[in-house]
């Protein structure tokens, strides 16, 4: 059976140094490149409680996705890798930690960068790697 190793990615560049690394460790894999939309940034409330429904925002999102995960299918064409490509809705960490976990989808191992923040800025934006490392049921390797 092939291995197939989760590659979480964003618009940062640590996500093709993660790619990068993946297809050097794991040049026969699938790299399943999965990027998670997070609703909050279209859906919020007002002082009054009223949801808030950002339509242009979640487009505009979506359409980023798209040429995101294809700009990185392009990238892992160039490396000689296979890859599939998920684009899920949640709570990034939550969000890839379950899909790691599903045992339909088969996952081996993660590869996924980190923004190296640190300080008052790891404590008030979090740490998705960190988050992810601590509750993934399969290994996990962080590049910076």
């Amino acid at each position: 059976m092939s291995r197939r190793i989760l590659v979480p990615v964003d618009a940062a560049p640590q996500s093709e140094t993660a790619l990068e690394h993946a297809a050097d460790v794991y040049p026969e894999a699938t790299i399943v490149l999965l990027h998670v939309l997070d609703p909050r940034s279209w859906i919020s409330s007002d002082e009054f409680g009223d949801m808030l429904y950002a339509d242009d925002v979640e487009k505009a999102e979506q359409e980023a996705t798209d040429e995101l995960l294809e700009k990185m299918t392009e990238l892992a064409d160039e490396l000689d890798v296979t890859t599939e490509t998920v684009k899920l809705m949640g709570r990034p960490a939550h969000t890839i930690v379950e899909y790691a976990g599903d045992g339909e989808n088969d996952i081996d191992g993660i590869v996924m960068g980190s923004h190296g923040r640190t300080g008052l800025d790891r404590i008030f934006l979090g740490s998705v790697a960190e988050s992810v490392t601590r509750r993934s049921p399969v290994p996990v390797t962080i590049v910076h």
